[in-house]
């Protein structure tokens, strides 16, 4: 693990990111459209949802999308996207709470263009034996049921790591959470060669 960065540092780069992403972007698990304001590159948006709530309020915001904004239900697991069909994939503090990322990940190989972009930028398992990591461990039972399906355990760079995907950049960062709580998340970016699948 690298340096730690910063919560100012964080941002920086999410907005950095996020910012650098072009042509036709899909977003997996996009909430409530935070993300949007940071795409003005990009020409085409396309947000996955599977909650019907949150599906209403991001519609609403992708009208004031100045590209071409559509909005899907569905998960990660099983992307209603075609093949090779969009250039960057964005996913902020989904991993965490999908039901399997080895199969998200190739659903987004899957998906993107050869040389296509996949930003992230996840919370991951704290270090073993600190309090932090005591305390993700006592809570994820809990968080997986009222957060989403959150599981704050999750080592997520090895699963990019075993991706199809090559990874070009990849920060680690700190925030704090509280109680003496310290969470590391990761951010960064990796890219679908063009001899993957």
């Amino acid at each position: 693990m690298s340096t730690l960065g910063t919560p100012a540092a964080y941002d920086s780069l999410k907005r950095e990111l996020i910012g650098s992403l072009t042509g036709t972007v899909l977003e997996i698990g996009a909430g409530k459209g935070a993300n949007l304001q940071s795409l003005a590159r990009a020409d085409r948006w396309i947000g996955l949802e599977p909650s019907a709530s949150r599906r209403r309020a991001l519609r609403r915001k992708a009208d004031r999308f100045r590209g071409t904004a559509d909005v899907l239900a569905g998960r990660a697991e099983r992307l209603p996207v075609e093949d090779a069909s969009v250039d960057a994939v964005l996913a902020t503090i989904v991993l965490c709470s999908v039901r399997d990322q080895e199969r998200v990940l190739a659903e987004v190989v899957r998906v993107l263009r050869p040389g296509g972009a996949f930003v992230f930028f996840e919370h991951v398992v704290p270090p073993a034996g600190t309090w932090s990591n005591r305390a993700a461990r006592a809570w994820a039972p809990v968080s997986r049921v009222v957060d989403h399906g959150c599981d704050p355990r999750r080592r997520t760079w090895e699963a990019i790591e075993r991706s199809d995907l090559a990874i070009d950049e990849l920060r680690w960062f700190e925030l704090p959470m509280g109680f003496g709580v310290r969470s590391p998340y990761i951010g960064g970016r990796a890219t679908k060669p063009a001899s993957a699948p």
